[in-house]
């Protein structure tokens, strides 16, 4: 089976240069703006700021070009996955989503849609596919999963979503469009943070929906335009400058990622690593075949939480910080925020930074925790 091609990054850069008229700023513009002069009858044109705006219209562009696909921007990634399912679901819709995954998406399914009398019911990402999708409306997928790292056939569920007559919808945050190609793989709808590694330098809240489904595309604009859930042009702006240096970013942090797992799984203090790039990670044959990448996030499991804690915060490459993606390498105890995984689980988002220098900011780390 053929992976998913990847878009040209550098096609990407100039998307926006090679419209440009003689005087024009090579730097996108940033359109601050709530008010448009339209005088007599509208003609369809830019009216509010709730509606249009130069700024977040092109980073859609961007993004539409990296997804293959039209592109939603929105002011962060769980806005983005809100409209995703406010987009499809109604009343008496019965919904599946992962029990492994992002806990944000489970608190929003448990929190408001289950009282819109949404039927909401959750698998582990391993086990995604089995007892099938007869019955299931929409199905939410996460793959890798977050925290855990575990993988779920993208190609095969969404065949069998879509022989049972549901939608698929997959929140590609960890990998990025450079890393993994969802809608190639059958995917109905893509979300994602791009807070993330798309933005990348953890200054910016945002997110995107990326759809080939022109019903779920409009739906979708609809609830941003009406429910008035758009990005900030300010905000638009950052991301789409994150986004002029992405594949050089993620590139060092995937081509790090993997020199790092290596020398973390041989560690006598590491009793768990979840890696997809291992060769003895469980899914490493599936990431194989349906990821460009094996990302650049890894989770370790140390002996406890205090443990966990003095690796994190004893190393001075490592910010201790919640969400990934950035340049700066991070990581995270996630069991402090009722994910269930072991107390002394470490989730470790690489970064920028040279790898052997920041292995040997690790080792020393770890080193220390033995004496």
């Amino acid at each position: 089976m053929d992976k998913p091609t990847a878009p040209k990054p550098g096609a990407m850069l100039h998307l926006r240069g090679n419209t440009l008229s003689e005087g024009d700023p090579v730097a996108l513009p940033l359109t601050h703006s709530s008010m448009y002069h339209v005088p007599g009858d509208w003609n369809g044109g830019p009216s509010y700021g709730r509606a249009d705006n130069a700024t977040w219209e092109h980073l859609e562009h961007v993004l539409g070009y990296l997804e293959d696909a039209p592109v939603l921007a929105f002011p962060s990634g769980m806005a983005a996955i809100t409209a995703s399912l406010f987009a499809t679901v109604k009343a008496g819709s019965r919904i599946l989503i992962p029990s492994d995954g992002y806990y944000v998406t489970r608190r929003l399914s448990e929190r408001f849609l289950q009282n819109l009398g949404v039927a909401v019911e959750q698998r582990p990402t391993d086990s995604f596919a089995e007892g099938g999708f007869e019955g299931f409306d929409v199905v939410f997928a996460e793959s890798p999963s977050n925290p855990g790292l575990d993988l779920c056939d993208l190609r095969a569920v969404s065949d069998a979503v879509h022989a049972a007559g549901g939608l698929l919808i997959v929140d590609n945050t960890t990998m990025t469009p450079l890393g993994q190609r969802p809608l190639e793989l059958g995917a109905d709808v893509v979300v994602a943070s791009d807070t993330k590694a798309p933005g990348g330098h953890s200054d910016v809240l945002m997110g995107h929906l990326a759809t080939r489904n022109e019903d779920v595309l409009q739906a979708a604009r609809d609830w941003r335009m009406i429910g008035g859930g758009i990005p900030g042009p300010q905000e638009a702006w950052l991301a789409h400058r994150g986004l002029e240096t992405l594949e050089v970013r993620f590139d060092r942090m995937c081509n790090t990622a993997e020199v790092l797992a290596q020398r973390l799984a041989a560690h006598p203090l590491v009793q768990k690593i979840r890696f997809p790039g291992l060769a003895s990670d469980p899914s490493h044959e599936l990431a194989k075949q349906q990821m460009a990448r094996f990302g650049f996030l890894i989770s370790i499991t140390l002996d406890s939480a205090g443990q966990a804690d003095a690796f994190i915060n004893n190393c001075p490459l490592i910010r201790a910080a919640t969400s990934f993606g950035g340049v700066h390498t991070s990581a995270e105890r996630r069991a402090r925020w009722g994910d269930a995984v072991a107390p002394g689980f470490v989730r470790i988002s690489v970064g920028t930074e040279p790898a052997e220098e920041l292995w040997s900011a690790m080792a020393a780390s770890l080193d220390a925790l033995q004496t």
